[in-house]
């Protein structure tokens, strides 16, 4: 496999970059794996060092051919985006630029290189109101985007919304942490956990290595056309399927402090995973829970 990965050096790219490397046997030749992060939020020290796997700095929303990356690209898995709800009310622009601006740059060079098939990462804030918050709108934009793509030019495009992941390579500080994140710095650091609200929003937490594993299947089987081949458009929501409160995520850290502050605005009261498309068409099957990884990794 020939691989283009936007955001190759964050959170969930980095750990499909490691199952890739794993699955494919990147030290031989034809199998390379390209990288392009500008990272605000993807770290150099997640970089794998094998000659298979190739790093490349650079904006999505400035990059208009990335040729000189990779040659024969199979896939394209976009996961480059400026993310998170609360930080997109202070920088809409950044957010505009990288979730709509480099989308369409990467979906149109895609067309211009032969129709190569696209895994697209949405979220699935899209299922609450888009105009709630810059973020969810422009990751709703974005997969417009997509959707035009592959309906006018018949590019392969597949959209696979995740929900709260959570695991390795998360980040614990900053404005684009995420709440399990944000949970496990405080803890390590002595310090309250903070809960926005009542704590009794709900969250469907989905590990990373269950996310990589419904990004890996949603190409392969588009390769192997377990879906019509007539129809280049598809999308799947990888969620575990079941939602926990954030109280009872404070709760996983046993008998801790916790601190409540004023409810943060755009966010969606309760997310959860209801469609089964990704298990029965792909035989996708979320295994881990969040409340015994917690107690794994914070025992």
């Amino acid at each position: 496999m020939r691989a283009l990965v936007t955001g190759g050096a964050g959170f969930v790219g980095t750990n499909l970059i490691k199952r890739l490397s794993n699955n494919n046997h990147v030290e031989y030749r034809e199998n390379i794996i390209a990288s392009v992060d500008n990272y605000s939020t993807g770290l150099a020290e997640n970089e794998i060092d094998c000659p298979g796997i190739r790093y490349f700095g650079g904006d999505i929303s400035k990059i208009t051919d990335y040729s000189d990356m990779i040659e024969d690209c199979d896939v394209i898995f976009h996961l480059a985006a400026r993310a998170r709800i609360q930080p997109s009310f202070k920088t809409p622009t950044q957010s505009l630029q990288s979730n709509v601006v480099g989308t369409q740059n990467i979906l149109e060079w895609a067309r211009q290189n032969g129709n190569i098939p696209v895994v697209y990462a949405g979220s699935s804030s899209k299922h609450g109101d888009v105009y709630s918050n810059p973020y969810t709108f422009t990751k709703w934009q974005g997969e417009q985007l997509c959707e035009m793509y592959s309906k006018v030019y018949d590019l392969p495009v597949t959209i696979c919304r995740f929900y709260n992941v959570y695991g390795p390579h998360q980040l614990t500080e900053g404005d684009y942490c995420t709440v399990l994140g944000i949970f496990e710095s405080l803890y390590k650091n002595n310090k309250p956990l903070t809960i926005t609200g009542d704590g009794e929003q709900r969250r469907d937490f989905t590990h990373v290595e269950d996310i990589v594993d419904g990004l890996i299947k949603c190409h392969n089987s588009n390769n192997q056309y377990r879906w019509p081949p007539a129809n280049s458009f598809n999308q799947f929501e990888l969620g575990r399927g079941k939602n926990y409160s954030i109280n009872e995520i404070a709760d996983a850290f046993g008998d801790y402090p916790r601190e409540y502050i004023d409810e943060w605005r755009g966010e969606m009261r309760d997310t959860l995973c209801t469609d089964t498309k990704a298990k029965d068409l792909l035989g996708w099957k979320p295994t881990r829970d969040i409340i015994e990884y917690i107690k794994e990794t914070n025992g």
